[in-house]
């Protein structure tokens, strides 16, 4: 068992939550009870995320996504309510961290990433949040575009989208995971073969060809599972805490 204002201070300072300007506030979102002992983990705290942490009798729901973005309503009706008030009804904590989990050296998502598909990272790119959260390096050894697109496959349990470049094998490649894909020209701008996110919008696909660079769109939430798993596992080994991770299938 932890107080939840210790494990507030721990994440707060681990994650280095104040280097970064965020979408959406970082740490506690929704106060419940002061003693945290059932953490439920998950990508994003909706309906049925919570819903869970109800049913499991959890103290606290720790998430990559929250809750309160920048220019959302702020009315607190309809779906909002309904999530707010299960919380509120079962005292848990809601805790969110979205940027400082992407970005964390050796837990975030984007390290989580790295470390399933075997990429050596070499440095980091993309700031424009106070702190970059995008990493580049190379691959153990050289993969056709092909082959590449299938241990993503492989590693994720989805088949990426694939926008081809004009490169032969991949050996280097820079990553972001999320909704990263407007990082493409910065990704090219490193020299590697091939860039990997989240998500594609229309314009990505002619910025890629031009570009000659490989672009793999392998899913939001498939690229974002590992940082705050990482974390529930860090924090059970640390604290002595029931920490479950909870995956939601999205298909994005």
């Amino acid at each position: 068992m932890i107080q939840r204002d210790e494990l507030l201070a721990y994440l707060g300072e681990m994650l280095s939550v104040r280097s970064f300007a965020d979408y959406a506030p970082n740490g506690l979102q929704v106060e419940g009870g002061i003693e945290i002992k059932k953490i439920i983990t998950g990508v994003t705290a909706c309906q049925a995320l919570v819903n869970i942490a109800v049913e499991c009798g959890a103290d606290a729901l720790l998430v990559h996504h929250g809750y309160f973005w920048k220019g959302e309503n702020a009315c607190i009706v309809g779906m909002k309510r309904q999530r707010l008030g299960a919380l509120l009804a079962a005292d848990i904590n809601l805790l969110a961290y979205h940027l400082p989990l992407d970005a964390h050296p050796q837990l975030g998502n984007n390290a989580q990433l790295a470390k399933l598909l075997n990429l050596q990272q070499e440095g980091v790119f993309g700031d424009d949040s106070g702190t970059a959260i995008g990493q580049h390096g190379r691959l153990a050894q050289a993969l056709s575009s092909e082959d590449f697109g299938k241990l993503l496959a492989r590693k994720l349990g989805r088949k990426p989208l694939h926008i081809a470049g004009t490169t032969g094998e991949i050996r280097t490649v820079a990553w972001c995971t999320g909704a990263a894909q407007s990082y493409l020209e910065q990704a090219a701008g490193l020299g590697v073969d091939a860039f990997v996110t989240g998500e594609i919008s229309e314009q990505t696909v002619h910025v890629a060809r031009e570009l000659g660079l490989h672009f793999f769109s392998a899913g939001h939430h498939a690229t974002e599972r590992g940082g705050v798993q990482a974390l529930g596992v860090h924090l059970a080994a640390r604290f002595g805490l029931d920490v479950e991770f909870v995956d939601i299938d999205n298909p994005v």
